[in-house]
């Protein structure tokens, strides 16, 4: 198989409060080939977080599947579902979501901790990383030390840290400015090209998408 994520006519339903459920995803298909950078541009309201999540395994279909390169993950139960996020799944989120009271180089490295990697090994794939995206100089400071763009160029380090085969980003510069927007992504791509992962990546931006291998539009369920 040449995909590393497969979703296969999946559908999403919501019970929330209201007089019937929301109807989010429906008979949904999505494949990422290794080595693609895919943009996900979806309105608000059209299930793009839930794709994200499900695809993910941060979130279970109702209906269809979801293959991780040739694994069928649907029905897996919680403990495997949680060991392939941890080894082959990386996540980054508008906002960085560091942890305040560690350094840099420490936010990269407690994954990789929590991955049985030794302490060693862990501190030297975080100074590799650091290095890739010009922060070596940062390596010891703290989250409030750093500038908006800095800090999410260490959460794509530690997004990576693990080396997974799939990047799933949500909205990864949304909460910078144009300028820093622009050059913490192209930070991003280059860090998915030279590392030969994949990459799924939700954002409003039309000009950043335009510069990804394919854009994916998700229309909401009538």
């Amino acid at each position: 198989m040449n995909d590393v994520l497969r979703l296969e006519g999946v559908g999403k339903t919501y019970d929330r409060a209201g007089p019937a459920p929301v109807r989010v995803l429906s008979g949904l298909d999505l494949t990422v080939a290794r080595g693609e950078i895919v943009a996900l541009v979806a309105p608000s309201g059209a299930g793009k977080s839930t794709l994200l999540h499900i695809a993910g395994l941060l979130d279970t279909p109702d209906e269809g599947r979801v293959w991780l390169s040739d694994r069928d993950m649907t029905g897996l139960p919680d403990r495997a579902r949680t060991e392939a996020r941890r080894q082959d799944l990386g996540f980054v989120y508008q906002f960085h979501h560091l942890l305040p009271e560690f350094s840099a180089a420490e936010n990269i490295v407690l994954p990789q901790l929590a991955n049985g990697v030794s302490a060693r090994d862990a501190q030297a794939r975080a100074a590799e990383l650091l290095e890739r995206v010009g922060l070596s100089h940062r390596a010891d400071h703290r989250p409030a030390q750093m500038s908006g763009g800095e800090q999410q160029r260490v959460a794509f380090c530690r997004a990576l840290a693990n080396a997974p085969s799939l990047l799933l980003a949500d909205e990864p510069t949304g909460n910078l400015d144009p300028e820093t927007s622009d050059r913490v992504f192209d930070v991003l791509v280059s860090l998915v090209r030279d590392t030969g992962l994949s990459a799924l990546i939700a954002t409003h931006n039309h000009a950043l998408a335009e510069r990804m291998d394919r854009i994916v539009r998700l229309s909401s369920v009538a």
